[in-house]
Order: C-alpha cells, then sequence, then structure tokens
C-alpha cells in the first residue's frame, strides 16, 4: 500500500475526482444542450423563419456552398452552455472562493 501512498496522495490534493466527476457531467449537460437546441429551439426559429430546418441552411456562391445553419446551432449551443457555466459559477461563489485563497 506505501507504493501507491503517493499517488492517493496526489488525487486528494489535486481533486482529480472531482475534476472527472465535472468532465461526466460536462459531457451529459452537453447532449442535453444540444438535444435542447436541435429539439425544441431550431423547430420555434423554424416557425418564425417559415418552416426552415437550421442544419440545412446554406449560400452557394459559384461553386463554393457555405453551410451556415449548422454554425448557427453550435453558436447557440456554445451560449447556452456557456450561460450554464456562468451561472453555476457565480450559484456556487467560486469567484469568492479564488479571492479568498490569495
Amino acid at each position: 500500500m506505501k507504493r501507491f501512498s503517493g499517488f492517493i496522495e496526489f488525487i486528494r490534493e489535486q481533486g482529480v475526482v472531482g475534476l472527472a466527476i465535472g468532465f461526466i457531467l460536462g459531457g451529459a449537460v452537453a447532449k442535453m444542450v444540444t438535444s435542447l437546441v436541435t429539439d425544441i429551439i431550431n423547430p420555434f426559429i423554424g416557425l418564425i423563419l417559415g418552416k426552415v430546418d437550421l442544419k440545412n441552411l446554406s449560400a452557394h456562391i459559384g461553386s463554393a456552398n457555405i453551410s451556415y445553419g449548422n454554425f448557427i446551432s453550435n453558436l447557440i449551443d456554445f451560449t447556452i452552455v456557456a450561460l450554464v457555466v456562468y451561472v453555476g459559477f457565480r450559484v456556487l461563489r467560486l469567484d469568492r472562493l479564488k479571492k479568498q485563497e490569495k
């Protein structure tokens, strides 16, 4: 057991378990946000814009096909994930925790 004591201490001090849990929860949140955007937000935008599928929006310039609809969907995903992280950061008061450590 002494062989692994340094490793176990590293895991305790560095919060590796918390990091792993955060990583797993982050993946689950990303899936939920993608589903929210794809299944709920994009259809509402389609209703407003007149039956438009955001993922298939594109512009043709010469022989080039610029697919900007998928970019818009990913931008909405990113905005929602950033908002969730910001709210979580503020609710957990992690900004104050950093200031107290100094």
